[in-house]
């Protein structure tokens, strides 16, 4: 089956073709017939009145055609105009147009006038059909052509992650019924789905698809879900397939359509699928931008949207080009990032998005809807890294280790964390993947190559040398060290500090020599940890609460309150004003 939503002015005939099309009401499911050659479509008949903008871009958008209605006594309208706007700006580029009421008038006058409005437009070369529904003048053309044109879209991946944009709504009982366009995908009785933005699983206990039930449906369809349990769900949340989506606050946009970024409103309205999300926007070169929005949605590299402005009545389609976007918070990061997004199609690649971020587990790339590319480096099977970049990072850590090996003789290795730390590496297996010849890990530690000792003088005996005792509190940090390996900040308690003798002058002595981190006197971390914390902060989207934090880095509420001040006093997060009852801070990449 294949879905196509009506379009056009209020009073043109979209929903009498509809009824004279399948012999149906149009309805919250959508009616549907079966065309000439065997093929069914279905229909989602959108309102055409003044106000219906937004709930035509909810029925269109999961769509991937449009049936344009124009009446033969009226000709092209204004919400003719916007109506061809929004579908310009979904990436429509598929149709029918059909002059309707060519009973009333001369077809050909309105067919002309459409066509000069067309010219320019992805649908300028729409197959055109007079009819009438009042005599059923045209009606069979108008069949055949929609065969045609059904006949020509593309066939959705069945195996595709299911997102299922819902558009109408209603409970009774502990029964919910839930319609909507089902673009790619297959969904079955009994699966199980995240209902967005909530992230509740739900179950799903029957399907309708063209007014039968049936115990799998594929995309694209109309389709009508019964769920158990489901709570309250409305219209313009969706049906997610878990574990294969990003849920996400916060994107980088590129504008495919409309005004350019910098003269669009501040504030706006989302049209992604059947939601309308408030949004921040954040102008980051001409046709690239930042968007914050004020609820989470599921989505993927390449969504396409559209941003409306209600008070102007504009709009603009948008590509979705990162669902993780960095930070900006550096002087002169926006205007990095717009250099950085300007050479980005508008559907990024695995390449592309690995180049990135360097280093990525496979699941993240899912996440984002990309496949690993084929020359990725893979490690240890869970993750994947850029060629260049685990090019580059193993020079870094070949000069790290000769640099620490030339200032530190007695202790030439470098722990695995020291070193994760400074890489940026995500996990400390990664360092050990990292390590090839001729550099060796040995003990937890890293080491550059082995120095042939320099030969003895011949002319003089030898000079006993007494070995430098290592520092008194080694080791009750290399303890400490493996104390907190899976849990770096959940500081040791002050018996356990005790019990490992890290107290007092001894433990002022290994705050002095950076073998520990001491923040606010009690709460004692290894060297770096400040930083790894920023890291993991960065990822929240921005701004985050002082709660968000701790369960980010899996810490106590106080710990993590500690940590933000000293990040605070390093001048590396900045405090915002209070979001309900809780400050909340940004991350800096400082």
């Amino acid at each position: 089956m294949q879905v196509v939503t009506t379009a056009g002015h209020g009073g043109h005939g979209k929903s009498a073709l509809v009824r004279a099309l399948t012999g149906k009401e149009p309805g919250e499911a959508g009616a549907w017939t079966e065309l000439p050659s065997g093929r069914r479509v279905a229909f989602v008949d959108v309102p055409g009145g003044e106000r219906s903008v937004p709930a035509m871009l909810a029925g269109t958008a999961p769509a991937p055609a449009a049936l344009l209605a124009v009446a033969a006594d009226e000709g092209w309208m204004p919400q003719t105009a916007e109506h061809l706007d929004a579908l310009g700006a979904l990436g429509v580029r598929a149709g029918v147009l059909a002059v309707t009421k060519s009973d009333l008038a001369d077809s050909r006058l309105a067919l002309r006038q459409v066509r000069e409005r067309l010219a320019g437009t992805a649908l300028r070369a729409v197959e055109a059909v007079a009819v009438s529904t009042a005599t059923g003048t045209g009606l069979d053309g108008l069949a055949a052509a929609l065969d045609r044109l059904t006949g020509r879209l593309p066939v959705p991946d069945p195996d595709a992650p299911v997102r299922l944009w819902v558009d109408h709504a209603f409970t009774a009982g502990r029964q919910t019924v839930v319609t909507g366009t089902l673009a790619a995908g297959t969904v079955a009785v009994g699966d199980e789905l995240l209902l967005m933005p909530a992230g509740d699983r739900v179950r799903v206990r029957t399907i309708g698809c063209a007014g039968e039930p049936c115990d799998t449906v594929g995309g694209v369809s109309r389709v009508v879900l019964t769920l158990r349990d489901a709570g309250r769900v409305d219209g313009g949340m969706a049906l997610v397939t878990p574990g294969a989506w990003t849920h996400t606050t916060s994107v980088d946009v590129r504008t495919r359509f409309g005004e350019a970024s910098g003269r669009l409103a501040r504030r706006l309205t989302l049209h992604l699928g059947s939601a309308a999300v408030p949004v921040g926007l954040r102008p980051l070169g001409p046709d690239t931008a930042r968007l914050t929005l004020n609820t989470r949605l599921a989505l993927h590299l390449g969504d396409t949207g559209v941003l409306r402005d209600p008070a102007r009545r504009s709009i603009a389609g948008v590509s979705v080009l990162d669902v993780r976007p960095p930070t900006l918070v550096r002087r002169g990061a926006g205007a990095a990032r717009a250099r950085e997004l300007a050479s980005w199609p508008d559907r990024p690649d695995g390449t592309i998005v690995l180049r990135r971020h360097g280093v990525l587990r496979r699941t993240e790339l899912t996440l984002m809807g990309c496949a690993p590319p084929p020359d990725a480096v893979a490690l240890n099977g869970e993750w994947i890294a850029d060629p260049a970049h685990w090019s580059s990072l193993f020079e870094r850590l070949a000069e790290e280790t000769s640099r620490h090996a030339a200032g530190s003789p007695h202790a030439p290795g470098i722990p695995l964390e020291t070193v994760r730390l400074r890489l940026g590496l995500p996990a400390r297996q990664l360092v050990t993947a990292l390590v090839r010849p001729p550099l060796r890990v040995d003990a937890g530690r890293v080491y550059g190559p082995a120095l042939a000792p320099e030969p003895a003088p011949v002319t003089a005996p030898p000079t006993a040398i007494a070995a430098t005792p290592p520092p008194p509190w080694t080791e009750a940090v290399e303890h400490l060290r493996t104390d907190l390996a899976d849990t770096p900040f959940t500081p040791p308690s002050a018996e356990r500090l005790e019990e490992l003798g890290l107290t007092g002058d001894l433990l002022a002595a290994a705050d002095r020599a950076a073998a520990v981190l001491v923040i606010d006197d009690d709460i004692v971390l290894l060297p770096g940890a400040d930083r790894e914390a920023l890291r993991v902060l960065n990822g929240l989207p921005q701004p985050f609460t002082r709660a968000q934090a701790a369960a980010a880095l899996g810490t106590s509420r106080d710990v993590a309150v500690a940590l933000l001040r000293h990040l605070d006093r390093l001048g590396l997060t900045e405090r915002r004003s209070s979001n309900g009852d809780e400050p909340v801070q940004d991350g800096k990449t400082g």
